[in-house]
């Protein structure tokens, strides 16, 4: 992209002293609120130095927009404020209100160490174990990972099982889903135990319609193929609905939902039956 499209089109400048995902995605959260298709992200990671921070003020001045920021190095968050006051630049300091929050009602301060959120410690690989384990018990793979999972996932064809549990897995969750046919009898590793959620994920059958005959068309088939027939939609979703009543299971309609507020909705669920 040329420099005067940046211009015209506006910029958000996210920057850190470790990877900047933080502020990326604060940044990106932000963006959906609005009808800014023209306004772009540009990210800056692993800052070490105040020259740095005084190109990227530069840049902000030359471009327009504003500047998101996760500094925890006490010199280079003093540098920003006192770059963004002189330059007029517009500059959001994304962890520091919390960081300083966190100092005021428990006493302790920071260890100011950048890129702790990364660090390989027992959580880091707790999320590598949990995203092996939803890669290889997705999609009823292998019946035994109904059993070892903290998380199962139940429902028909294209309820998004799948990207859920992934999500559900980089957050530390062992998640096996399981899709639900008529022909096919659940099998018997399907059942609740303590410490299990099982969840059945529900859409409404015009929606799947038009949700299947999309994937169909991906994969160069006739989009009138009985997988995406309104009849077939309609006998799985009672069938599943079934099933899910007979198991007990909280179901959550899927319909209107983002990934990130279905996960959310289980990971409450989760935290209720500990």
């Amino acid at each position: 992209m040329r420099d005067s499209e940046w211009q015209t089109q506006g910029m958000i400048i996210v920057c850190s002293d470790a990877v900047g995902e933080t502020a990326e995605a604060v940044a990106k959260a932000t963006l959906r609120q609005f009808a800014s298709d023209g306004v772009r992200i540009k990210r800056y990671g692993h800052l070490r130095t105040e020259d740095e921070i005084v190109s990227i003020v530069n840049e902000a001045v030359q471009y327009g927009g504003f500047i998101a920021y996760t500094l925890v190095q006490p010199e280079l968050r003093e540098m920003m404020r006192e770059e963004t006051v002189k330059r007029g630049v517009r500059a959001v300091d994304v962890m520091g209100p919390m960081m300083q929050a966190y100092i005021d009602s428990f006493g302790t301060f920071p260890k100011r160490q950048p890129g702790l959120l990364h660090s390989m410690d027992a959580n880091y690989f707790r999320r590598m174990e949990a995203i092996e384990f939803a890669v290889r018990y997705d999609d009823g793979k292998d019946a035994r990972g109904l059993s070892e999972a903290q998380i199962v996932l139940v429902g028909v064809s294209r309820t998004s099982k799948t990207p859920l549990s992934i999500f559900l897995s980089h957050k530390g969750y062992k998640v096996a889903n399981l899709p639900l046919l008529p022909e096919v009898k659940p099998p018997m590793e399907l059942r609740s135990e303590p410490g299990k959620l099982i969840v059945g994920l529900t859409m409404q059958p015009e929606r799947m319609q038009e949700v299947r005959a999309e994937r169909l068309k991906s994969l160069g088939l006739p989009p009138a193929a009985a997988y995406a027939s309104f009849e077939r939609i309609q006998s799985e979703v009672d069938y599943a609905q079934g099933l899910m009543e007979q198991l007990g299971c909280p179901i959550i309609d899927v319909t209107h939902r983002a990934i990130e507020e279905t996960a959310g909705i289980i990971i409450g669920m989760l935290n209720e039956l500990e």
